[in-house]
């Protein structure tokens, strides 16, 4: 079951979802969903000696990737068919019995902008900053305000029994408890 406003504002409250800063309701609660903001940290690719990317060669993607820091309120410009992993500017956890799941904005895709291209969805006991695969797939640049622009929504919902083995207990967890963005670890997974 999806967590409807007065219900996510219940979660926080009780604890079951901490999200930091404190959101501002008025601002960023929808119906069923909350907006977070735009981080300040983004990575890219740089030029590299590889000519394609391959998820078995035994390299480390964060070598090929350069940080960019913008600071709050900065602009970030998106170019056309630009690709960047980046964070929002607020950190969230959610209980073991809680899924959340991440979507673009409507009004941001109207101009392009694509937020989240794969992998939306936070396990139960998810701690961390949102990492967001954000793409540019129109003609023209898009500019973006680190901590100011809204760049996405969270829904939550509810599992039928808290998780057995939460996402902080799993043994092969990649991406827990993110400050910043980080380049895909999908070659240090085990071969079969």
């Amino acid at each position: 079951m999806i967590l409807s406003d007065r219900d996510i504002k219940k979660y926080i409250k009780e604890g079951k979802i901490k999200i930091k800063p404190r959101p501002k309701f008025k601002e960023q609660l929808g119906p069923c969903s909350l907006d977070l903001h735009l981080g300040n940290i983004f990575k890219t690719f740089k030029p590299s000696e590889y000519p394609y990317l391959d998820p078995k060669r035994k390299i480390d993607f964060e070598q090929i990737m350069e940080e960019i820091k913008i600071e709050n309120g900065g602009p970030f410009i998106l170019q056309p068919k630009g690709f960047v992993l980046t964070t929002t500017k607020e950190e969230f956890s959610i209980s073991n019995d809680l899924v959340a799941r991440l979507d673009g904005r409507s009004s941001l895709a109207r101009l392009g902008v694509v937020v989240h291209l794969t992998a939306a969805r936070f396990d139960p006991g998810w701690q961390g900053k949102a990492v967001i695969e954000l793409g540019n797939m129109g003609s023209m640049p898009v500019i973006l305000y680190a901590g100011k622009t809204r760049i996405c929504a969270l829904t939550f919902e509810t599992l039928s029994s808290p998780a057995e083995i939460p996402y902080l207990k799993q043994k092969d967890h990649k991406y827990a408890r993110q400050k910043s963005p980080r380049a895909s670890k999908i070659n240090q997974e085990p071969k079969k």
